[in-house]
């Protein structure tokens, strides 16, 4: 329906991973096959391989390009004695999710999940070392190796306040086998998150191709729905990028 929305972003995707190539064949394999975990061991394994100590990858920008999206979601409480309840989907190596732990004044519980157990243990092991202080004394963070569409494991119904999504949607999207991966993993985010609960995700994907995708695949007459917006985040390096806000609306049974 949007036959210029692929073929553009797939070149964004090629410069990023030239961006961090070490062989010629890792720029294949992370088109081709994003939505898989050998993938990203090897991604992962292959960038850390190229710096003597660890350095955070991110995906397109990092936390201060999106901080005013992220925080003012943070604000109110769900339940006076629960910590916040915040995913970040798809983490890889990045410092998003511990510099939510670090900013957010409000007590959160901040898991960063990831597909890939070397990008896990990467992250386990800067923080551990790094010792990073939370802005509250009450806020958590932990890392876990999970795949994205499995998040129904990990989190029981509307218990999550924030889902964070900086590039797992993209990746999956543009991957051979993904898109049925990621309308999954929009579910799955929707039945976890509370009433009050919001999904952002980050993508340099045109409006017009996304927001019809987020409205088809939100909406499930009778079980769910959602109101979906968008923000622009800004131009960095040539590339507009977005911010995509998904609510869960409550579904009146007749």
């Amino acid at each position: 329906m949007f036959p210029l929305s692929k073929p553009l972003t797939l070149l964004r995707w090629r410069r990023v991973a030239a961006s961090v190539r070490h062989h010629s064949s890792l720029t294949t394999e992370l088109i081709e096959n994003m939505d898989k975990k050998a993938t990203w061991d090897r991604f992962y394994t292959e960038n850390n391989s190229r710096t003597p100590t660890f350095k955070n990858f991110e995906w397109f920008f990092g936390f201060d390009s999106v901080r005013d999206f992220i925080m003012p979601l943070l604000q109110t409480k769900s339940h006076p004695d629960a910590l916040l309840q915040v995913l970040d989907m798809g983490c890889g190596t990045s410092a998003l999710g511990p510099c939510i732990y670090r900013h957010s004044p409000l007590p959160v519980r901040v898991t960063c999940a990831d597909i890939s157990p070397i990008a896990v243990r990467l992250m386990q092991e800067h923080i551990q070392a790094k010792a990073i202080q939370p802005n509250n004394v009450s806020s958590q963070l932990e890392f876990v190796e999970l795949d994205c569409t499995h998040i129904h494991k990990h989190y029981g119904s509307s218990s999550v306040d924030l889902i964070v999504d900086k590039g797992t949607t993209d990746a999956l999207l543009r991957s051979k086998e993904g898109k049925g991966k990621a309308a999954l993993v929009l579910k799955q985010c929707l039945k976890v998150l509370r009433s009050s609960g919001s999904l952002l995700q980050f993508s340099d994907e045109d409006p017009d191709a996304r927001l019809l995708w987020l409205e088809t695949e939100a909406q499930e007459p009778g079980v769910m729905a959602a109101d979906v917006g968008v923000q622009e985040v800004g131009e960095l390096r040539g590339v507009c990028y977005y911010c995509y806000q998904v609510t869960p609306r409550c579904i009146v049974q007749e």
